[in-house]
């Protein structure tokens, strides 16, 4: 939004989707409210008619939603892992599907998925996660190649252990906490913020000759 952009805000949390709009409008930014279960089918294709009703043209699109469950898989719910899998994996998918037409044709779009170092190295206990991360980033490499001709760009991002919503049980458990730094050569977790910096460069003309790729932002996690 600092950067000019148009902000649609989407998730199913309406109360918490308002909060961030009026975050952004008062940090002179615009921003407009959808609140959609991104993992339903019918859902996305009526979100996808109200966000074009209001803006004609879709220039990006972040794929950032993600639910995590930890569990050794003999105890894993079936009903779990598929909504580890529909929100990671088939929404994507879905979102993909349903705005890409209104990308096409404008000679510039990007298209972020935020993937994960699951996408690339696993830990025990997350058979979800680390299977539809690594789903999606096999899902942004096939589609960079879709739609190259487009001038529509694809890529992933996959941060390591950030001070998220998601991470807050790990966070919360010092002795944990101190394992996953223990493992970072930097030292320390990311701050989204560093996200959203390279988010921000992948959106930007510099970064036209990039796609079809994901880059790690982990701390050296994956370089050991």
């Amino acid at each position: 939004a600092q950067a000019g952009a148009q902000i649609a805000l989407v998730a199913r949390s309406s109360p918490q989707l308002e909060q961030t709009a009026e975050e952004i409008r008062g940090g002179d930014g615009a921003a407009e409210v959808f609140p959609a279960d991104i993992s339903k089918e019918e859902q996305v294709e009526r979100l996808a008619t109200a966000v074009t009703a209001r803006w004609s043209k879709v220039h990006i699109l972040v794929n950032n939603a993600g639910v995590n469950v930890r569990n050794p898989t003999t105890d894993f719910a079936p009903a779990d892992w598929r909504r580890v899998i529909d929100t990671n994996l088939v929404a994507p998918f879905l979102l993909c599907r349903a705005f890409l037409p209104f990308m096409k044709g404008h000679g510039y779009g990007r298209i972020i998925n935020i993937t994960s170092t699951m996408s690339h190295v696993a830990l025990p206990n997350r058979t979800a996660y680390a299977a539809s991360k690594a789903g999606l980033l096999g899902l942004t490499r096939a589609l960079a190649l879709e739609v190259a001709r487009e001038d529509i760009t694809v890529n992933g991002i996959s941060p390591g252990p950030f001070a998220t919503e998601m991470n807050v049980p790990l966070l919360s458990n010092p002795e944990i906490r101190e394992q996953f730094t223990s493992r970072i050569p930097v030292g320390r977790w990311g701050k989204v913020e560093e996200v959203g910096a390279l988010a921000l460069y992948l959106c930007s003309e510099a970064a036209g000759f990039i796609t079809g790729t994901d880059i790690l932002i982990d701390g050296g996690w994956c370089a050991q």
